[in-house]
Order: C-alpha cells, then sequence, then structure tokens
C-alpha cells in the first residue's frame, strides 16, 4: 500500500478502530457510522468539519445536563465523547484552519470534562526560557508527596490524549504530568529547534519545587516520535531522573534516509490515513515542507551521531513491536548496544508502540507502569 488511503479504506478503518484502537479507542460505534457516512472526501477541512459536528452535538448535551443539575459523571462523559470526536477533527495534526478550530474545540471539551476526572486534574503552567509551558497535573488522593511520572506522545497524540496511561499511573502509585512534546499542542518550541529537551527540563525543574509530588523520583515515558525525547532525557538529564520509558520511539537508524524514505512514503500503512498522512503530519511538526527537507533533516536527531549513547544515562526501558513500520525496532537494539545495559521488552507480533493484533493496548501500558513502579518506587 502507498500513499494515502482511499476514502473507503478510510472508512472501513473508522468502523473497524472504533471503541478499541488509536486513535479512536474513544470513539463509539454509533458516531464512527455517522462519521463515516458524513464523509464525502478525505480533504482535511471536511474531515475536520464532519467529526466537529458530532463532537459539538455531545458538547451541548453535557451543557444541558449540567444546567439541569445532573451528575458532574454525567456531564463529564458527554464532554468527554465531545473532545473524543473534536481531536478527531484535528488528527493527525492541526495544519488546517478546520483542523485548528478542532483542536481548539477539543481542547475546550477536554478541560470540561476534567471536571469529573479522579484525581482532579489541574491545568498549570511553568517558565522555560521566557516562555510558558501549560501541562496537566494530577495527584492521587492519599498519596504523600508521590513520585511523578512526566508522559508525553508524538506527533498525533497530544497531552489530552494521554488520559488513560495517567489513570494507569495513578493505580501504581505516581502522580502524573502530561506535556505536549516539542512541536505539538500548546507547547511553543520547535522539535528542531536545538536544545528542544529544555522543554521537558523546565518540567524537572518546576516539580522540584512543589510540596505536593517528590521531585526527587521523577519518570518520564514518551510514546510513538515522542519516544526520541524519553531517550535522550535519560541521558542528558540521568543526573535528575530516576527512569526512562522511549516507547514506539526513533534513536538513530529511524532518521536516516534508508528508513524514512520507504516509511513515510510506502510502508508505514498502519497509520489511519495511510503513509502520505504520517509524512505530513510529521512534515508539519518538524516544520519541513517536503519530503527531501524531512529527510535532509531529521538525521541530526541521531543521539549515536550526537554522542550521547555511550554516557551516562538513568534506567531505560525501550518497548516496541518487531513489525513496527513507523520506528524501526533496529533503534531498540542500538539502545542495548551502546552504554550501560537497558531494559527492553519487543513484541515479536506487534507494531507501532507494540501494540499486537488480539491483545488490548492497556497491557503493553500496564507493563510500562509496572516497570516504573518497582524501578522508582520498590
Amino acid at each position: 500500500m502507498s500513499g494515502e488511503r482511499s476514502l473507503e479504506q478510510v472508512k472501513a478503518e473508522i468502523l473497524r478502530r472504533a471503541g478499541r484502537n488509536s486513535p479512536l479507542e474513544h470513539i463509539t460505534p454509533e458516531d464512527a457510522q455517522e462519521a463515516a457516512a458524513a464523509l464525502t472526501s478525505l480533504d482535511r477541512d471536511h474531515w475536520a468539519e464532519v467529526w466537529c459536528t458530532i463532537g459539538l452535538r455531545h458538547e451541548a448535551r453535557g451543557d444541558a445536563l449540567q444546567q439541569q443539575g445532573a451528575a458532574a459523571g454525567a456531564a463529564g462523559a458527554a464532554w468527554f465523547l465531545a473532545y473524543a470526536n473534536c481531536r478527531t477533527g484535528r488528527y493527525p495534526v492541526a495544519s488546517t484552519p478546520g483542523k485548528m478550530a478542532a483542536y481548539q474545540h477539543s481542547l475546550r471539551c477536554f478541560r470540561k470534562a476534567a471536571c469529573s476526572f479522579n484525581p482532579p486534574l489541574q491545568v498549570v503552567e511553568f517558565p522555560c526560557a521566557g516562555q510558558r509551558l501549560t501541562g496537566y497535573l494530577q495527584v492521587p488522593a492519599g498519596c504523600v508527596r508521590p513520585p511523578v511520572v512526566i508522559h508525553w506522545g508524538g506527533v498525533d497524540g497530544w497531552k489530552e490524549d494521554r488520559q488513560r496511561n495517567s489513570e494507569i499511573l495513578h493505580g501504581h502509585g505516581f502522580a502524573t504530568l502530561t506535556m505536549d512534546m516539542p512541536g505539538t499542542g500548546e507547547n511553543p518550541v520547535g522539535y528542531m529547534t536545538p536544545d528542544a529537551e529544555r522543554t521537558f527540563s523546565a518540567a524537572i525543574d518546576w516539580l522540584s519545587n512543589r510540596d505536593d509530588v517528590d521531585g526527587s523520583r521523577i519518570g518520564v515515558w514518551g510514546g510513538s516520535f515522542g519516544g526520541y525525547w524519553a531517550a535522550k532525557l535519560a541521558h542528558v538529564e540521568s543526573a535528575r531522573i530516576s527512569a526512562a520509558v522511549i516507547q514506539g520511539g526513533n534513536v538513530h537508524h529511524g532518521f536516516q534516509r534508508a528508513w524514512l524514505e520507504p516509511a513515510l512514503t510506502r510502508t508505514a500503512s498502519t497509520y489511519l490515513l495511510g503513509p502520505a498522512s504520517l509524512l505530513d503530519a510529521r512534515s508539519w511538526v518538524l516544520g519541513a515542507s517536503t519530503l527531501e527537507e524531512v529527510l535532509s533533516q531529521a538525521p541530526q536527531l541521531s543521539l549515536k551521531d550526537q554522542g550521547l549513547l555511550d554516557g551516562p544515562c538513568a534506567p531505560l526501558l525501550a518497548v516496541n513491536g518487531k513489525r513496527d513500520d513507523q520506528a524501526p525496532i533496529d533503534d531498540v537494539y542500538i539502545l542495548q548496544e551502546h552504554g550501560v545495559p537497558k531494559s527492553v521488552r519487543v513484541y515479536p507480533e506487534g507494531g507501532h508502540m507494540g501494540r499486537t493484533p488480539g491483545m488490548k493496548e492497556r497491557v503493553i501500558a500496564e507493563l510500562i507502569a509496572q516497570w516504573l513502579e518497582d524501578t522508582i518506587i520498590r
């Protein structure tokens, strides 16, 4: 399969993934059927409009429930469905006016839905080199200064999309801070900006000065294209973090032309809209306009070529599927081949992020949370 999926192929994928698989795990079958029936093309703004029509209807229902004095959970559930649909409207990235509007709708609806989250979600800001970064902090009730995990996603999974993993981490005794990686969401720092990892260092600074979490016990977890930053932080912030997880991320081989060119044009077929859409999304995040620009820029991200892999490193877990067509399994192996020993979990039949046919995605998140608990708490 090459390029974009056809409209009919995308519709089939929407129906197949709804309620089960990323990025539609929170979409109901009924909403998926309505969206599939309404889509007449894969035009980006039309895509956003179709999903937002559904999402804004859920938002209005949540608003009405609140006005009627319904329990916060009922309104919150409606607002969460609103967020999920509007988030799908901005997927994979907010690269057009319609998709940017969908993103703003998803932010608003997510923060409305957060009224029913347990533990409560705090929208927080912290400084970074003269700018302000936004994150979501949750501290489980009854935990006195718990350790905290900072976690984030990739090109299309932003901080609002990490709630499932936050809930799992809370069950393992952690507070959580979710944030957007450079180049996405509300993070004003570009992915290719030199020392862009300072956005995460700023979060570590901020957490270290709080009295409701233990800033001396911090874990980091980056998913997909954001996994790169977790591997980098494990090396450059080895003295300040207790553990790091790279799940489905690139380290060296995934930034080379030999891998990237076929992946972004032909082989990354598990992406919802096809490999050409993955190219569009990564180009947007990297600030590139063409495939050639991506191929020329990406190699400078290599942690091997930056000379980091043989230096100090915090305890590091690398997780991925052997069949991943978005991040090569060789980038898990290269971590093993350099520096101190690492922990690794390879899913032999798994694709991107380790996702394996017939296995629920949360199984992998539970494994990661358990490793973080064993490494940081026990």
